[in-house]
Formats: structure tokens, sequence, C-alpha cells
């Protein structure tokens, strides 16, 4: 009897630490430290943890905290941030403080889904609440344990469940240091927000970047395509961005490169469907269209024409929907206004 055996290479994950908050004096500088950091418990009373890397320079600096997966089915940026750790220098030659979470919403991320495990959009409830639910002491926990050591912010989506998105970035172009932060990202369209969300708001609080803004802690959204996927063309041009804005913050060395092929919108908006059917003829992203144009056509299931929906005003396709089945209501296109 002839026996077969098949051979499998295992690289054992080693073991990290875990901390219950993140204290940048406890760590050495000119050194990597990779940690798990919990948040709340879970129903067994076992730690949520969520995995964080600091790259501690050996001089001081400025902190910059990148996160990703706020909304656990927006998993480019976590791509981003592994991309981003191949092409960081040695600690030893930064002045400054690196924090990268590759994956916030953990529930959200098992579950493949937008929200946390009680069905609650964590980046609609800033600042949280102490003694509130679930989610509302989630989000307490996440900001004072992870969030207010740092001094800038760069928090990392993507479109959620039957949309797209250009690679965009939302900054409050008022800012010189957030407007600089949006001109070097390789973005597709610079949006001017001040970090309110794209569509109704249906939290209790705010968003994190809003917040966070707040309370003297500035930061960038980079939109970086689509849901539950990772996009190699996004997540490049994304770790490229961020190394440039940790350029400019002179935590390391190198060269600027300010993108002059973005387009800029002073303001953006979604458009709706008044009814419910099949949708048809929407337009590409980053697709300039003209007051008039046609950005939809709804059809009933006998595939006659319900409506026809028309851009209101000249703009730019920031995300659409990629889902057909469109009841009342449905989203169409995110519309950016660009400057005259």
């Amino acid at each position: 009897m002839a026996l077969f055996f098949i051979v499998v290479s295992v690289h054992a994950q080693q073991e990290k630490a875990m901390y219950d908050s993140l204290d940048l004096t406890k760590f050495k500088s000119g050194e990597v430290h990779e940690f798990w950091l919990k948040i709340v418990d879970d129903g067994r009373g076992v730690p949520m943890l969520v995995p964080v890397i600091v790259y501690k320079g050996k001089k001081n600096g400025p902190v910059l905290g990148v996160i990703a997966a706020i909304h656990g089915n927006e998993l480019n940026g976590i791509a981003v941030i592994h991309t981003l750790k191949t092409k960081l220098p040695d600690p030893s030659q930064m002045a400054g403080t690196i924090i990268l979470v590759p994956g916030l919403n953990i529930p959200g991320i098992i579950n493949e889904q937008r929200e946390f495990n009680d069905g609650q959009d964590l980046n609609r409830l800033f600042p949280g609440k102490k003694r509130g639910d679930t989610s509302q002491q989630y989000v307490y926990n996440l900001y004072r344990k992870l969030i207010v050591p740092m001094d800038y912010l760069v928090d990392l989506h993507t479109a959620s469940f039957g949309r797209t998105n250009s690679l965009y970035v939302r900054a409050d172009m008022k800012d010189e240091a957030l407007r600089n932060f949006a001109l070097l990202q390789p973005a597709d369209i610079i949006l001017n927000s001040d970090g309110a969300p794209s569509a109704s708001n249906t939290g209790s609080g705010e968003t994190l970047r809003a917040y966070a803004h707040r309370n003297n802690i500035p930061g960038i959204t980079i939109e970086l395509g689509n849901p539950q996927v990772f996009q190699t063309d996004y997540t490049d041009r994304g770790a490229e961005g961020i190394l440039q804005i940790i350029t400019y913050l002179k935590i390391i060395k190198g060269q600027l490169n300010y993108n002059n092929t973005a387009q800029v919108c002073v303001k953006s908006y979604w458009i709706y469907t008044s009814k419910g059917g099949y949708l048809y003829n929407v337009p590409e992203l980053n697709k300039q269209v003209l007051k008039g144009d046609i950005i939809g056509t709804l059809k009933d299931s006998f595939g006659e024409i319900i409506e026809e929906y028309f851009a209101p005003e000249n703009g730019i396709i920031i995300g659409n929907s990629s889902n057909p089945v469109s009841q009342t209501g449905g989203r169409i296109v995110h519309l950016g206004v660009m400057k005259e």
C-alpha cells in the first residue's frame, strides 16, 4: 500500500502582549511594538481585543494614528496598513510615533457586517457613553484608550455593501495641515468636509473624525474603493499617501509629491430614488456629469421604465450604487460639486 505524506509549512504566530490602555511612555524608543489592546469584554467575560502596532521613533515628534475598519466590512484599510508596514523605515530613523490599528470593529469584521454586534454604526456614536449601551461603551473606551494619545488621525474607509467608491479624501480644507494631508494623497477626488457623514446620521453622536477634530486631534478620512475585498490598486495608493503624510509631519525624511490632478469638491450629496424597481444607467466612478445628464433609470419587473433621474447640477460621481435592486429611497449616486 502506497503512503502519501503532505508536508505543510506552518509559521506559528508569535504571541503578543495584551494591554488595558495605550501608554506611549511605557514603550521603548526606536522600536516597533505589536500588541493587543483590550477595549471591553464580550458576552463570555473574555476581553475584546484590537490589534495595535506602534512605531516609536528614536526622537520625539508628532503622534500620527492610522485606523482601519471601524465599519467591519470596509477592509481595504487593513491591507493599506499591512502594505505600509513593508514600506516604513526602522523606528530608529524616525522623529515621532506612528500608531497603526488594522481592524477596529472586531465583531463587525468577524461577522462580515458594517455594524457592531448590536446592530449599531460605531462611526455615528462618538464620544460614546461610559454607562451606555454595548456600542456606546465600546466607542467610549476605544476613544479614551486608543485615540486620545494621537496628535493627528487618518481614518480609512470604503463604500458599504451595495455601493462603490472612488479613492477620495474627506478633509477640512480650511485647516492648513489637513489641506496638505489631502493634497498629498494620490486620490481621484478631494471633498471639503468637516466630518459629517455623506448620508443621514442615524446615530446618537458624531463621527470619530468630527469628534476628534473638535477635541484637537485633526484628521482626514480616506475612502478606498469597495467593501469586503482587498483591491491592490487602492491599497497601494493608500499606503503611498499615508507615507506622504508621515513625511510631511517630518516623522521620516523624504520627498513630498503633491497631487495636481485630483478634482476638488466643495460639497457632495447622495441622490435617491423616489420609487422602487430595478436600477439601470448609473454613471461610472469619477465621471463628470452636466446638469440634466441621466444618472439612473428605474424599471419595473416587466422591464418598463418607471422613472428616470437626472443630474440636478454639474458634478462628478464620487460613489454609486452597485445593487440593481432599489426600493423606494435607494441610493443612485454620490454627487460631488466641484469648485468653479
